[in-house]
Protein backbone atom coordinates (compact mmCIF):
# COMPACT_ATOMS: atom_id res chain seq x y z
CA UNK A 1 0.00 0.00 0.00
CA UNK A 2 2.83 2.40 0.85
CA UNK A 3 4.53 1.64 -2.48
CA UNK A 4 1.31 2.36 -4.39
CA UNK A 5 0.86 5.63 -2.47
CA UNK A 6 4.44 6.71 -3.19
CA UNK A 7 4.05 6.02 -6.91
CA UNK A 8 0.75 7.94 -6.97
CA UNK A 9 2.32 10.96 -5.26
CA UNK A 10 5.23 10.84 -7.71
CA UNK A 11 2.86 10.83 -10.69
CA UNK A 12 0.92 13.79 -9.26
CA UNK A 13 4.17 15.70 -8.66
CA UNK A 14 5.38 15.15 -12.21
CA UNK A 15 2.01 16.15 -13.62
CA UNK A 16 2.03 19.40 -11.64
CA UNK A 17 5.70 20.31 -12.07
CA UNK A 18 6.11 23.41 -14.26
CA UNK A 19 7.94 22.76 -17.53
CA UNK A 20 8.83 26.39 -18.13
CA UNK A 21 8.22 28.41 -21.29
CA UNK A 22 9.69 27.15 -24.57
CA UNK A 23 12.90 28.82 -25.80
CA UNK A 24 12.44 32.04 -27.74
CA UNK A 25 13.78 31.49 -31.24
CA UNK A 26 15.84 34.51 -32.34
CA UNK A 27 16.47 33.01 -35.80
CA UNK A 28 13.28 32.03 -37.61
CA UNK A 29 14.94 29.51 -39.93
CA UNK A 30 13.80 31.33 -43.07
CA UNK A 31 15.37 34.78 -43.32
CA UNK A 32 17.34 37.46 -41.43
CA UNK A 33 14.36 39.16 -39.78
CA UNK A 34 15.58 40.87 -36.60
CA UNK A 35 19.22 40.65 -37.61
CA UNK A 36 21.56 43.15 -39.27
CA UNK A 37 24.98 42.54 -40.79
CA UNK A 38 27.97 44.87 -40.37
CA UNK A 39 31.51 44.61 -41.71
CA UNK A 40 32.85 42.42 -44.50
CA UNK A 41 31.38 39.22 -45.90
CA UNK A 42 27.83 38.13 -45.18
CA UNK A 43 25.43 35.59 -43.72
CA UNK A 44 23.02 33.75 -45.98
CA UNK A 45 20.14 31.41 -45.15
CA UNK A 46 20.55 27.97 -46.69
CA UNK A 47 18.50 24.85 -45.89
CA UNK A 48 17.08 26.41 -42.73
CA UNK A 49 20.41 27.53 -41.29
CA UNK A 50 22.59 30.63 -41.26
CA UNK A 51 25.79 30.22 -43.27
CA UNK A 52 28.89 32.39 -42.96
CA UNK A 53 30.71 33.77 -46.00
CA UNK A 54 33.87 35.86 -46.05
CA UNK A 55 34.63 38.36 -43.33
CA UNK A 56 35.45 39.69 -40.89
CA UNK A 57 31.88 40.69 -40.18
CA UNK A 58 29.16 40.42 -37.57
CA UNK A 59 25.49 39.51 -37.71
CA UNK A 60 23.89 41.59 -34.96
CA UNK A 61 20.61 40.75 -33.22
CA UNK A 62 18.90 44.11 -32.67
CA UNK A 63 15.95 42.83 -30.64
CA UNK A 64 17.05 43.60 -27.09
CA UNK A 65 19.92 43.12 -24.62
CA UNK A 66 20.31 39.54 -23.38
CA UNK A 67 21.01 38.91 -19.70
CA UNK A 68 20.07 36.48 -16.91
CA UNK A 69 19.26 33.82 -19.46
CA UNK A 70 20.66 30.88 -21.39
CA UNK A 71 21.64 31.53 -24.99
CA UNK A 72 21.54 28.29 -27.01
CA UNK A 73 23.39 28.08 -30.32
CA UNK A 74 23.41 24.96 -32.50
CA UNK A 75 26.23 25.18 -35.04
CA UNK A 76 28.25 23.09 -37.48
CA UNK A 77 31.75 24.03 -38.70
CA UNK A 78 32.76 22.83 -42.15
CA UNK A 79 36.17 21.83 -40.76
CA UNK A 80 37.94 21.88 -37.35
CA UNK A 81 39.83 25.00 -38.52
CA UNK A 82 36.63 26.93 -39.31
CA UNK A 83 36.58 30.13 -37.30
CA UNK A 84 33.53 31.98 -35.98
CA UNK A 85 32.20 33.27 -32.68
CA UNK A 86 29.19 34.14 -30.59
CA UNK A 87 29.35 37.65 -29.12
CA UNK A 88 27.63 38.52 -25.85
CA UNK A 89 27.41 41.50 -23.47
CA UNK A 90 27.85 44.14 -26.22
CA UNK A 91 26.75 47.44 -24.60
CA UNK A 92 24.81 48.80 -27.61
CA UNK A 93 23.86 47.35 -31.02
CA UNK A 94 27.15 47.20 -32.92
CA UNK A 95 27.72 49.10 -36.16
CA UNK A 96 31.30 47.82 -36.51
CA UNK A 97 32.52 44.25 -35.85
CA UNK A 98 35.54 45.58 -33.98
CA UNK A 99 33.30 47.39 -31.52
CA UNK A 100 31.91 43.99 -30.53
CA UNK A 101 35.44 42.59 -30.20
CA UNK A 102 36.61 45.31 -27.84
CA UNK A 103 33.43 46.10 -25.89
CA UNK A 104 31.75 42.67 -25.70
CA UNK A 105 32.94 39.11 -25.15
CA UNK A 106 33.49 36.58 -27.94
CA UNK A 107 32.73 32.95 -27.17
CA UNK A 108 35.03 31.39 -29.73
CA UNK A 109 34.32 28.69 -32.29
CA UNK A 110 37.49 27.06 -33.65
CA UNK A 111 38.43 23.54 -32.58
CA UNK A 112 42.14 23.60 -33.44
CA UNK A 113 43.34 26.64 -31.46
CA UNK A 114 44.98 26.74 -28.01
CA UNK A 115 42.89 26.77 -24.84
CA UNK A 116 42.54 30.58 -24.75
CA UNK A 117 41.39 30.75 -28.38
CA UNK A 118 39.52 27.50 -29.03
CA UNK A 119 35.85 26.62 -29.00
CA UNK A 120 34.21 27.60 -25.73
CA UNK A 121 36.87 30.08 -24.65
CA UNK A 122 36.10 33.73 -24.08
CA UNK A 123 38.59 34.80 -26.70
CA UNK A 124 42.04 35.45 -25.14
CA UNK A 125 40.48 36.03 -21.70
CA UNK A 126 39.23 32.74 -20.26
CA UNK A 127 40.36 29.25 -21.38
CA UNK A 128 38.13 26.37 -22.44
CA UNK A 129 38.32 22.68 -21.69
CA UNK A 130 37.77 20.03 -24.34
CA UNK A 131 34.23 18.81 -25.04
CA UNK A 132 32.72 15.58 -26.40
CA UNK A 133 32.17 15.46 -30.17
CA UNK A 134 28.68 15.23 -31.62
CA UNK A 135 27.48 12.30 -33.71
CA UNK A 136 26.39 14.31 -36.74
CA UNK A 137 28.69 17.35 -36.70
CA UNK A 138 26.08 19.67 -35.18
CA UNK A 139 27.20 21.01 -31.81
CA UNK A 140 25.11 22.61 -29.08
CA UNK A 141 26.61 25.54 -27.20
CA UNK A 142 24.75 26.90 -24.19
CA UNK A 143 25.93 30.21 -22.77
CA UNK A 144 24.49 31.00 -19.36
CA UNK A 145 24.59 34.73 -18.58
CA UNK A 146 23.70 35.46 -14.96
CA UNK A 147 24.76 38.79 -13.51
CA UNK A 148 28.53 38.99 -13.90
CA UNK A 149 29.01 35.24 -14.41
CA UNK A 150 29.21 33.48 -17.77
CA UNK A 151 29.10 29.68 -18.00
CA UNK A 152 29.65 27.87 -21.29
CA UNK A 153 28.65 24.30 -22.08
CA UNK A 154 29.32 22.50 -25.35
CA UNK A 155 27.50 19.24 -26.10
CA UNK A 156 26.43 19.02 -22.46
CA UNK A 157 29.92 19.47 -20.98
CA UNK A 158 30.92 22.54 -18.93
CA UNK A 159 34.00 23.95 -20.67
CA UNK A 160 34.32 27.45 -19.21
CA UNK A 161 33.22 29.65 -16.33
CA UNK A 162 34.14 33.33 -16.26
CA UNK A 163 33.35 35.88 -13.57
CA UNK A 164 33.69 39.58 -14.28
CA UNK A 165 36.80 40.98 -12.59
CA UNK A 166 38.78 37.72 -12.39
CA UNK A 167 42.42 37.73 -13.47
CA UNK A 168 42.95 37.57 -17.23
CA UNK A 169 46.10 37.32 -19.38
CA UNK A 170 47.83 40.47 -20.53
CA UNK A 171 46.71 41.73 -23.93
CA UNK A 172 49.49 40.93 -26.42
CA UNK A 173 48.11 41.47 -29.93
CA UNK A 174 46.20 44.33 -31.52
CA UNK A 175 43.26 42.12 -32.52
CA UNK A 176 42.73 40.76 -29.02
CA UNK A 177 39.90 42.41 -27.08
CA UNK A 178 40.56 45.40 -24.90
CA UNK A 179 40.40 44.47 -21.24
CA UNK A 180 37.79 45.98 -18.98
CA UNK A 181 34.28 45.39 -17.60
CA UNK A 182 31.27 44.44 -19.72
CA UNK A 183 27.60 44.98 -18.87
CA UNK A 184 25.53 42.34 -17.09
CA UNK A 185 23.16 42.33 -20.07
CA UNK A 186 24.06 43.22 -23.63
CA UNK A 187 23.43 42.65 -27.31
CA UNK A 188 24.57 39.52 -29.11
CA UNK A 189 25.98 38.71 -32.53
CA UNK A 190 27.44 35.96 -34.69
CA UNK A 191 30.83 36.36 -36.37
CA UNK A 192 31.76 35.47 -39.94
CA UNK A 193 35.55 35.40 -39.83
CA UNK A 194 37.22 34.81 -43.21
CA UNK A 195 36.92 33.33 -46.71
CA UNK A 196 38.17 29.89 -45.66
CA UNK A 197 35.89 29.54 -42.63
CA UNK A 198 32.36 28.24 -43.15
CA UNK A 199 30.14 27.71 -40.13
CA UNK A 200 26.40 27.05 -40.13
CA UNK A 201 23.96 27.98 -37.35
CA UNK A 202 20.56 26.28 -37.34
CA UNK A 203 19.35 27.52 -33.95
CA UNK A 204 19.85 30.67 -31.94
CA UNK A 205 17.44 30.78 -29.00
CA UNK A 206 17.19 32.19 -25.50
CA UNK A 207 15.53 30.85 -22.34
CA UNK A 208 15.13 32.23 -18.82
CA UNK A 209 17.58 30.90 -16.27
CA UNK A 210 15.92 28.12 -14.29
CA UNK A 211 16.23 28.42 -10.48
Amino acid sequence: MREILAVSIGVIFLACAPSGPPPEQLFNGADLTGWRHVGKGEFTVEDGSLKTAGGMGLLVYDGRPIGDSVLRVVYKPESPDSNAGVFIRIPVPAHDPWYAVHKGYEVQIQDTADKFHRTGSIYSLSPAKEFPPSDDGWNTMEISIVGQTTRIEVNGSLVNKFVEGQDVPERKRWFEPQRGPRPAAGYIGLQNHDEKSIVRFREVSVSPVQP
